[in-house]
């Protein structure tokens, strides 16, 4: 008798994640998006699910929709080696038309923590764990090629990045799913738990996904990274790969209110625009 009710409770479990999967998609799916045109092959979606409608949370999403041609519109790496420096500032500087915050750096000193190379010159190198382990964050990355934008996966070789041909590389992660097919994610707090994200993905298209979720408010849940690879897999995604997120999760677009920033950064605690952490790089979207 009690194998049967174990049973039946455990079926009925699975049966409610999937009738919740669902329902999630469903109301993706039929999400109204708030839409911009920023620029030529580049749309701008917002959205604010605010009655706990999207993973029974609140859940603000910004998003970018660039066309990944190299025409119109191109990407490239705003870098500082060891300066910090907010995404918005480096969109200005830069003259672009958006920015996404990049990968993770050095509170303490500046620059990145994980190889970032711009027009062929190397501007951070791994620092890697003590037993000479990679982060998950140094297992995949974004490359740049005549504008366009690829995701790439560490081969297990000590010096993969330094051997991609590409001139502009940015390492991070952890690496979501690629080409249709999910990584194995550890249940470690850093994926499970929710936090502000930032993520970029690639439709099968070719068009790149540049994408913020507020959190740690109670306007915007957050998102764990499990929640965050459903999401970019229901925006039509096949390739996807986190950013560094939290504080530093921000979304820029020239000209827009708010002195450009789309999301709502944390770093001041507010539900505003005013809470940019400073960061070490940021992927730009420039007008050729």
């Amino acid at each position: 008798m009690f194998k049967k009710l174990l049973f039946v409770a455990s079926f009925l479990v699975s049966a409610l994640s999937v009738f919740g999967q669902n329902a999630d998609s469903l109301t993706l799916v039929k999400t109204r998006w708030q839409k911009n045109r920023i620029a030529k092959q580049v749309m701008l979606f917002q959205h604010h699910f605010n009655q706990k409608n999207l993973f029974l949370a609140n859940e603000n999403i910004s998003f970018l929709e660039i066309k990944n041609t190299g025409r119109k519109a191109l990407f490239a790496i705003g870098a500082e080696e060891k300066e910090l420096i907010t995404t918005s500032n480096f969109g200005i500087r830069d003259t672009a038309i958006a920015a996404i915050n990049g990968n993770f750096f050095d509170v303490k000193n500046g620059g990145s923590v994980d190889f970032v190379r711009v027009n062929g010159k190397t501007i951070n190198t791994n620092r890697l764990a003590k037993d000479g382990q990679r982060a998950r964050h140094q297992e995949a990355g974004v490359i740049i090629e005549n504008g366009k934008l690829s995701i790439v996966k560490w081969d297990g070789s000590a010096d993969w990045e330094t051997k991609l041909t590409a001139p502009d590389v940015l390492l991070n992660g952890p690496l979501l799913t690629l080409n249709g097919t999910d990584e194995q994610l550890d249940t470690a707090g850093f994926n499970r738990l929710r936090h502000p994200r930032t993520c970029l993905g690639i439709k099968p298209n070719g068009r790149v996904i540049l994408l913020t979720v507020d959190g740690r408010n109670e306007n915007s849940a957050g998102m764990s990274l499990f929640e965050l690879t459903k999401l970019m897999r229901w925006l039509g995604c096949t390739s996807a790969i986190n950013f560094d997120g939290g504080g530093s999760t921000t979304l820029w677009v020239s000209g827009m209110p708010d002195n450009g920033v789309i999301n709502y950064p944390t770093d001041n605690k507010k539900w505003d625009h005013e809470g940019q952490r400073k960061v070490a790089n940021v992927i730009l979207v420039k007008k050729k």
